[in-house]
């Protein structure tokens, strides 16, 4: 059975939970369309996080992947679209490590687009009552850092050739403070959004003009 590597993160600044990996834990062994779920933490640390992940990738190919993050004071799932070359760290990590305008790559490029269909993914997410939305930017913390990190290895790998992947970043959870999604709509939406993205190769093309 094809796999799909979905991950999250362990807490940081402080918090007790991480929404990321509360939900994407609950999707492991989780089967879509052909596809058995496998759901990995990932340390919020710029030291290890993207070694872990190529392990990851390494060990389970799968035919996509799915990267996710906390995203505190926001209100929707968040589908983000661009990850760029650049760590400008707010906070330290969980490792205290706190750069400051460096390149996630030295060698690559200013940035890689999202090849997961987010348009269709915020149609079907909104159709299934999640609060949804693209993003234009993934920050410039650890979140980025995977995206970036995960797009350079599925664009430069020939092995990852015909892999797709992005990033989705989600609310906190209720008890974390507000604005707030509960843990089963933050489930329900991953599977949405995971399940219209193994169904759909090419994404929707909206008229000129229309909102997203």
């Amino acid at each position: 059975m094809h796999r799909v590597l979905v991950t999250g993160f362990d807490p940081f600044g402080g918090q007790a939970v991480n929404p990321s990996w509360a939900a994407v834990q609950a999707l492991d062994g989780l089967q879509l369309d052909g596809h058995r779920v496998v759901a990995a933490q990932l340390p919020t640390r710029f030291d290890r996080c993207l070694h872990e992940l190529d392990e990851l990738i390494t060990a389970h190919q799968p035919a996509l992947v799915l990267c996710t993050g906390q995203a505190g004071g926001r209100s929707a799932i968040s589908l983000e679209r661009v990850a760029i070359n650049v760590v400008d760290a707010r906070i330290p990590d969980n490792a205290g490590a706190q750069p400051i305008d460096t390149p996630v790559q030295p060698d690559g490029p200013a940035a890689y687009f999202s090849t997961l269909p987010i348009k269709a993914m915020l149609d079907a997410l909104l159709a299934g009552g999640i609060r949804a939305e693209v993003s234009q930017t993934a920050g410039t913390f650890v979140c980025n850092h995977v995206f970036y990190g995960l797009m350079h290895r599925l664009a430069s790998d020939p092995a990852c050739a015909g892999v797709r992947g992005g990033f989705v970043h989600l609310p906190w959870l209720p008890e974390q403070g507000r604005p707030s999604m509960t843990l089963e709509q933050a489930v329900s939406g991953l599977q949405i959004a995971l399940r219209c993205a193994l169904r759909t190769r090419t994404d929707i093309r909206r008229q000129a003009g229309a909102l997203d």
